[in-house]
């Protein structure tokens, strides 16, 4: 899924060429970060509701692209977002994978109060790595993980946001984008992550103007803890200065200043060729499953289940995304 840190010296060796050829691609130009103002008040954000939609998209199965699973959670998405009449565009693609396999992949992008000029973009990848090669077990590495942090925990927060933001407008339009093929390639094969994400950047309508974006990555582990990740902190620091000096006057204290090496994730593109300043907000402890505590242990493993995750953390991470929605004073 995600490489730690010898990206920083390896960041123009990113296959993004195919892509931006082939679409026409290119850095696009985007508008700076609004003020922001802390708000006085927001919507309650319901950790509960958030965890039982993390539950709904796991009990599909491993959203592995061209399984039924996969097939059938991004009904459940076309279904939720129609049930709040909230714009959404599928945006489907193919792509050619590993031993012949043609990927069908698709993005889903919802467009909450598209008639707002002032827009910000919230995304996180939906679909599950295909084999748990962290898996000591030569048989257990090749089935597919369950996904409840690396995938579902960041969806689920954004699908509760679109309850809230549909029935509670904030002053500026909101995008969310779930991102396909996040989690597709062998451990070292950069050129085959971030399908998703590469193929949303290449494309974006150069007309299509954020005012930056944040990324939700492995944001649902019951110890969860979100440090400054270094490409966020190149690419958008004011964007995450502003976000985590929001945490810090929420009391949210899982978000620290510790600094963290870079780390391959779907921000990525969007920094570098859709121009978007993105802030990824990640476990970054996780990635490697290197984590001092033993049960934090399960990324790209079979362990990567509910049981892992709380409603409290999504709770947290929700709590700081309202603050920023309702606080940013539009153009």
């Amino acid at each position: 899924m995600k490489s730690p840190t010898t990206l920083l010296r390896r960041l123009t060796a990113l296959s993004l060429a195919l892509l931006i050829a082939s679409c026409g691609g290119g850095k696009k130009e985007q508008p700076m970060p609004a003020d922001f103002i802390p708000p006085s008040s927001v919507p309650a954000f319901d950790g509960a509701r958030s965890f039982s939609l993390l539950v709904r998209q796991v009990a599909f199965g491993p959203r592995v692209p061209n399984s039924d699973a996969h097939a059938r959670c991004l009904d459940f998405y076309n279904a939720f977002f129609d049930s709040l009449d909230i714009e959404v565009e599928v945006q489907s693609f193919t792509l050619p994978g590993y031993d012949g396999e043609q990927l069908r992949l698709s993005n889903v992008i919802a467009r909450i109060h598209p008639e707002r000029v002032d827009r910000i973009l919230l995304a996180a990848h939906w679909d599950t790595r295909p084999f748990a090669d962290r898996e000591t077990d030569p048989e257990a590495a090749k089935r597919p993980i369950p996904g409840a942090n690396d995938g579902a925990s960041g969806v689920a927060v954004l699908l509760h946001l679109a309850e809230l933001l549909q029935s509670h407008p904030a002053p500026v339009g909101v995008d969310i984008v779930l991102f396909d093929g996040e989690d597709y390639g062998r451990e070292g094969d950069e050129s085959m992550f971030l399908l998703g994400s590469k193929y949303f950047s290449a494309t974006l309508d150069a007309a299509q103007r954020y005012r930056f974006g944040i990324l939700l990555d492995l944001v649902g582990d019951r110890d969860a803890e979100f440090p400054r990740e270094e490409l966020s902190r190149q690419f958008a620091g004011d964007v995450q200065d502003m976000l985590w000096r929001e945490a810090r006057r929420l009391g949210l204290s899982a978000f620290t200043d510790r600094p963290h090496s870079a780390i391959l994730d779907d921000h990525l593109p969007l920094n570098t060729v859709a121009g978007i300043k993105t802030v990824n907000i990640i476990d970054a402890a996780l990635v490697g499953g290197t984590a001092d505590n033993p049960r934090r242990r399960y990324w790209h493993t079979l362990d990567d289940t509910p049981e892992q995750c709380s409603p409290e953390t999504l709770d947290t991470v929700g709590r700081l995304l309202l603050s920023i929605l309702y606080g940013i004073q539009p153009a």
